[in-house]
């Protein structure tokens, strides 16, 4: 299976390109299910055997009188979805409003389509629960200055992502980046549990 990898056109200029998997090999597709039906998506999806990914996150929800600490989408309508995209084109026929997410390219609208390694971070931090970690949405979070790292130690180890200090916060945490759709920090990291790596 050939993985989608980084190829540097122009060093000087720090210019480089994706290239993604074959039309044939399966990806991770981000897609939306409006009006908050990213769960109902969910249950389609795994109906058909479709891998997918919504990621969740312990809220306190009020039910009458009661409060409970339940696991909620942590961005509506999201939903990510790992298959070859003529699966994922039949699948739509029978899920109607699964929608792909886009990102305007030229005079063109492309599916947004996530990197493996960069989704198996994202998912690792998202699955953990900690209550410390903090989403953004794009636009919310400058990680231009940030440094990029590799976690060597605790339950991120092996995440990697930019390590920055957020606001009101007097360590780093490392930002596990969705280009275009969201933006994970994780718990405060130690300096010395982190190795700076490439870009």
């Amino acid at each position: 299976m050939i993985k989608d990898k980084i190829e540097i056109v122009d060093l000087e200029k720090k210019i480089a390109r994706r290239i993604l998997p074959p039309p044939d090999e399966p990806r991770w597709f981000a897609m939306s299910a409006p009006y908050r039906r990213e769960l109902k998506a969910q249950a389609a999806l795994d109906e058909k055997g479709i891998e997918n990914y919504v990621p969740m996150r312990y809220e306190i929800v009020v039910k009458g009188a009661m409060k409970k600490k339940m696991l909620v989408p942590v961005i509506h309508n999201l939903i990510f979805v790992y298959c070859k995209k003529e699966t994922i084109q039949n699948a739509k026929q029978s899920i109607p409003y699964l929608q792909y997410r886009t990102n305007r390219e030229g005079d063109k609208n492309v599916p947004i389509i996530v990197p493996d390694k960069q989704m198996k971070d994202f998912k690792k931090v998202c699955d953990s629960y900690d209550e410390q970690i903090r989403f953004f949405l794009p636009g919310e979070l400058n990680v231009t200055k940030g440094t990029r790292v590799r976690i060597t130690e605790g339950k991120f180890a092996g995440v990697e992502g930019t390590f920055v200090r957020l606001a009101g916060k007097r360590g780093r945490s490392v930002v596990v980046e969705i280009p275009f759709i969201t933006n994970v920090a994780t718990a405060i990291i130690a300096p010395e549990d982190v190795e700076v790596i490439g870009d």
